[in-house]
């Protein structure tokens, strides 16, 4: 199996592109596909760069409805006509970050391989897409200031349009999440109900990230709360865009070689 991260904040490669985003590519026996698409048309200028053929994949999987993961979609598909789109039913509900709307371009939902689910999905006995999280263990800070429109209001976003990706290759098992929005041990709960177990690996970010000033203690006590847990499975975590620097150096601390970091253009197996 192949992962790259074709789309990150941070620059790994420096032919490649950074941004506010995150897409992954992924070769598995049978598929290739991508988790996400980033912000704007750097995951087709990045895959230029790293001779990744974006026409061949097959699937792309959308973890969630915000903009920093959806944005690549439409310029992949000038260059894709025949990959699914799988995202929940609920990713192309309109989404907020106060009074700024963070949703996806509606004109995604007009192309005609778009495929809306509800819940959990098998693909195949590769792939298998999981939503349902309800637990609100180290809830991320950051949530409180996302919003959704539910009966014609805005109220606070549950995120109920997250959903991940588990990818079976090979007698392991490999957990990919967008942001972890719901927080990350609420999903290993979930998954661990699923699967009886806790993955092999993990991608994903943590959205612990700060754009203004330092973390409050209540934060820092989440963050370190959630890397101690961590800390103590066999699990191997990838991580990077909505984790946010100072929150990666501290979880890194506890988490030692079971954290390592993503970087636009770098592979990660």
């Amino acid at each position: 199996m192949k992962i790259i991260a074709l789309v990150e904040n941070t620059v790994g490669n420096e032919k490649c592109t950074a941004e506010h985003g995150l897409s992954l590519y992924i070769e598995t026996e049978k598929h290739k596909l991508l988790l996400d698409t980033g912000q704007t048309d750097a995951v087709v200028k990045n895959a230029e760069v790293l001779n990744i053929d974006l026409s061949a994949v097959d699937t792309v999987i959308l973890s969630h409805g915000h903009y920093d993961h959806s944005g690549g979609i439409l310029p992949f598909s000038e260059l894709n006509h025949t990959a699914k789109i799988i995202m929940q039913k609920k990713a192309a509900e309109p989404h907020y970050n106060g009074e700024r709307y963070i949703g996806i371009d509606t004109d995604i939902l007009k192309l005609p391989d778009v495929q809306l689910v509800d819940g959990d999905m098998r693909l195949d006995d590769e792939l298998f897409l999981f939503s349902g999280v309800t637990g609100r263990r180290c809830y991320p800070a950051g949530n409180r200031k996302l919003s959704c429109i539910k009966n014609g209001e805005k109220v606070c976003d549950d995120f109920c349009h997250e959903q991940c990706l588990v990818i079976t290759q090979n007698g392991k098992r490999w957990l990919l999440s967008g942001c972890a929005h719901n927080g990350i041990l609420n999903i290993l709960d979930r998954y661990k109900e699923l699967f009886a177990s806790y993955p092999d690996f993990v991608i994903t970010g943590f959205h612990m990230m700060k754009r203004e000033g330092e973390h409050t203690e209540e934060e820092k006590a989440v963050i370190i709360q959630t890397a101690q847990e961590l800390s103590l499975l066999d699990t191997v975590f990838y991580s990077g865009h909505c984790t946010g620097i100072p929150a990666f150096e501290m979880m890194k601390q506890i988490m030692g070689d079971k954290l390592i970091a993503l970087h636009s253009g770098k592979t990660v197996i």
